[in-house]
Order: structure tokens, then sequence, then C-alpha cells
């Protein structure tokens, strides 16, 4: 989409612009943007192994599917057993 050069505010922005939810593993987001003027809904994932994020698919779907405009929602993946 050409947005490899976007960053913070500047991705948040167009990303509203053309979606409903961003899905991120950055967990500092929510203390570097304010994100009360945002209506897009940010859904933060706790890791960035897509191994674990894989297995919690289903329940990363239902939470996407539940999520309105403006919404922040951090989804705790559960951590690898082994």
């Amino acid at each position: 989409m050409g947005w490899s050069t976007l960053s913070n505010g500047d991705l948040l922005a167009a990303a509203q612009e053309q979606f409903d939810a961003l899905i991120t593993t950055d967990q500092n987001l929510s203390y570097q943007q304010d994100l009360s003027t945002r209506t897009i809904a940010i859904i933060v994932l706790t890791t960035t192994r897509w191994k674990l994020i894989e297995r919690a698919a289903v329940e990363i779907e239902a939470k996407v599917d539940a999520v309105r405009p403006g919404d922040f929602l951090v989804i705790e993946v559960p951590k690898d057993e082994s």
C-alpha cells in the first residue's frame, strides 16, 4: 500500500481512512499516541510470534468481530507451554 515510510500518527491516520480496525503488536502504542480522537479500532496482540498468534486465531477473530469504532483492546495471547 506504499505505507512503509509511514510511522506513528501518520500510519494511524492512513489506516483510519481505509480500515475499521488495526491489529498491531506494538504494546507501547497507547503511550506514544493520543488515541482519544481515533475512530479506528486498535487491537494489540501481546506477542509477535506467529506460531502463538496462529494458535489463538479463533479467539482473536471473535474479538476483532466484536470491536467498535474507537475501541482499544489488548488481546493476551497465551504463551507457548513448551
